[in-house]
């Protein structure tokens, strides 16, 4: 039988990370303080993936080297905003030298600046005052309602309906050549971006989210819409499914054969927040199978990468991840968003793009921070914007500049931000639609008066008109949609 003295020393104790010391009495009364560790990953084996919640985050070593006030700003914001880290990003990802300024820890945890000040300081108030978990809640959907949940008429304008009158609110319908298709398995991610433009879908209210499990009912909408070439699956993440899932919505897309479908479209998060999806996961190999699946069916596989900063393409495991999924016939197209505090630095955007080529990736998009949930902290001017994206795309090669942007993902359309020039010795910001709800609109250029201060179309004023071009058809097609 071994000792206290013995039972004390082979504790499995881990030196990399300490947390509180705790004291300890054995029966005999021996008495000792153990220093409670944090189980580091193991990454050169087949690693498993743990979330850090508001459940459990004060648990990392590293976020209890913060202050009490931050540890506390962070669970303000994380009962209004979904919050999900993991282990990869925790110790892959983050710098923590560089905290708070480290892009990867902004784009993970929670920031104070999230919310508004009056927001924050009505959650502020109830979490002090101990409020229970049913007055929490009511105080987050009120400030969430008025963050504008379902912007560019998500929730009015793009849910879709069967010819026999069923509406789909498992998918959206924008554009005349693509429709989106939200399944229900997929409604979060490996870890959650905190400037999510979807951020509805993880808060706890159903009434606001998007989501479907029949196959079968996507089929039908494609096949009655012969207008439609690519499918878009979404979420969440689909990549948080797990393969047999997906396949059963591949299978009934690849046995409807469909003649007008072309591409199926994947916008995910994994390879940047768990590139072992592809890797070393129990079904990662199925995964990859699935995608040969869709590549030797005749259908185009787009595998719309989200990468928000150069440091996510840093790891080997991302790298191998990628040559993964390449190598099932796939196409890589990379896009984010502009974001203040993560990413708002055209030599980083230069580099991204270059390191995204290097690897056998096409970029695609640079967006515009939507107008829903913390736009107020992570948006960008419009000017500004175009300043970055103009420095950065310059600076790279012709190979790297398939890149498109800024683009505004607006109510009627995406519309790219060109530039200023002077009309009429007036200065004027310059817009096209790269997409629009009427396709007569996509490629007309239009002028706004120059504006420093705006971030969203809504904020601009055309230069001589009333409205711009595309007001009167806009609410043409809203009429038609509403009644």
């Amino acid at each position: 039988m071994l000792s206290d003295q013995d039972y004390i020393e082979k504790l499995p104790i881990i030196t990399h990370y300490f947390v509180p010391i705790i004291d300890v009495t054995f029966n005999k009364g021996f008495s000792t303080s153990l220093k409670m560790t944090y189980q580091k990953s193991i990454w050169n084996e087949t690693p498993s993936m743990k979330s850090y919640t508001l459940s459990n985050f004060r648990q990392l070593p590293q976020i209890q080297q913060l202050s009490e006030e931050k540890q506390f700003e962070m669970e303000v914001v994380g009962n209004v905003l979904p919050f999900k880290a993991n282990n990869y990003v925790v110790e892959q990802l983050i710098d923590w030298n560089n905290i708070p300024n480290d892009p990867i820890f902004v784009l993970t945890f929670p920031q104070k600046g999230m919310l508004k000040p009056e927001h924050y300081d009505m959650m502020a108030d109830a979490l002090k005052n101990n409020a229970d978990k049913k007055e929490i809640t009511k105080i987050a959907n009120e400030i969430r309602l008025q963050l504008n949940p379902h912007p560019a008429g998500q929730m009015e304008l793009n849910v879709p309906t069967l010819n026999d009158g069923t509406k789909l609110y498992g998918m959206q319908h924008k554009y005349k050549e693509t429709c989106l298709f939200f399944p229900s398995q997929s409604q979060t991610c490996h870890a959650y971006c905190s400037f999510c433009f979807r951020w509805p879908q993880f808060v706890g209210m159903d009434e606001m989210k998007f989501a479907m499990q029949e196959g079968e009912q996507l089929v039908q909408y494609v096949r009655e819409h012969p207008e439609i070439t690519d499918v878009l699956f979404t979420g969440g993440d689909p990549m948080i499914m797990k393969a047999k899932i997906f396949s059963k919505y591949i299978d009934a897309i690849i046995d409807a054969n469909l003649p007008n479908l072309k591409t199926i479209r994947i916008g995910t998060k994994a390879l940047a927040y768990w590139p072992y999806k592809f890797l070393t996961d129990s079904d990662s190999q199925e995964m990859l199978q699935v995608f040969k699946k869709i590549t030797e069916s005749g259908l185009h596989l787009a595998f719309m990468a989200h990468f928000n900063h150069l440091n996510e393409l840093s790891t080997p495991a991302v790298k191998d991840a990628i040559k993964e999924v390449r190598k099932t016939g796939a196409q890589i197209r990379t896009q984010s968003p502009l974001l203040t505090h993560i990413n708002d630095d055209a030599e980083m955007w230069a580099k991204m793009w270059t390191k995204q080529v290097e690897l056998g990736c096409i970029p695609y998009y640079m967006f515009v921070v939507r107008d829903t949930g913390a736009q107020h902290y992570f948006g960008i001017s419009l000017i500004k914007a175009h300043e970055i994206f103009k420095k950065a795309y310059s600076s790279v090669s012709g190979i790297a500049r398939t890149v498109r942007g800024p683009s505004m993902s607006a109510t009627p359309g995406k519309v790219h931000v060109m530039g200023t020039t002077n009309v009429n010795d007036q200065k004027v910001i310059v817009l096209r639609f790269i997409q629009g709800r009427n396709p007569d609109w996509v490629d007309v250029p239009f002028f706004a008066k120059y504006d420093e201060n705006a971030i969203w179309l809504d904020d601009l004023k055309p230069i001589s008109d009333e409205k711009f071009f595309f007001e009167e058809g806009m609410i043409e097609i809203q009429k038609n949609k509403l009644n």
